[in-house]
């Protein structure tokens, strides 16, 4: 088995954001605000493990992978949307071979970023009996209220909305 069957909260993540409307909110959520969306996918799955997460534990995961994020992560995208349209003068259908490599790459590093946070941040043991919508809205509002995000927002409610039937492990 490798690290990322092992890896519980990355397996949650791609059932999650495979889910109508996850990954359109996700990405308005990291292109309008600025949220990690591993950060965001992390609050969602300690919902779903019955976890409250205070601002402690949020700001230690943020501050955390940050790094990573703005040295890895961010670099690999822009470097893929750049390539979206083709850059002058080598032509579009090269430049897409490029582009489906970058986006494998930058697939692989937020792999590894959520295998790091699996490691480094285990959930704690859970309370029992919560609502993982009504627990990942509190999660997120924590989130969005340490980046000051408004967390009243549609897109906040379609990741709560979304977790039903979706399996932590």
């Amino acid at each position: 088995m490798t690290d990322a069957e092992a890896n519980p909260f990355w397996q949650f993540s791609l059932t999650l954001y495979a889910r109508d409307g996850v990954a359109p909110a996700c990405l308005r959520l990291q292109d309008s605000h600025g949220l990690d969306v591993n950060i965001i996918l992390y609050c969602c799955w300690a919902a779903e493990c019955d976890v409250v997460l205070d601002a402690a534990a949020i700001t230690g995961i943020v501050d955390g992978t940050s790094a990573w994020r703005r040295q890895v992560i961010q670099p690999l995208r822009a470097v893929r949307r750049a390539l979206r349209g083709g850059i002058a003068p080598v032509a579009v259908q090269t430049g897409e071979i490029l582009r489906d490599d970058v986006k494998r790459l930058e697939l692989q590093a937020e792999r590894l970023v959520q295998d790091a946070l699996w490691r480094a941040f285990p959930l704690p043991v859970p309370a029992g009996g919560g609502d993982a919508g009504a627990l990942a809205r509190a999660n997120l509002a924590c989130y969005g209220r340490l980046a000051e995000v408004d967390s009243a927002g549609e897109d906040f409610g379609v990741l709560a909305d979304a977790l039903s039937g979706v399996s932590p492990s």
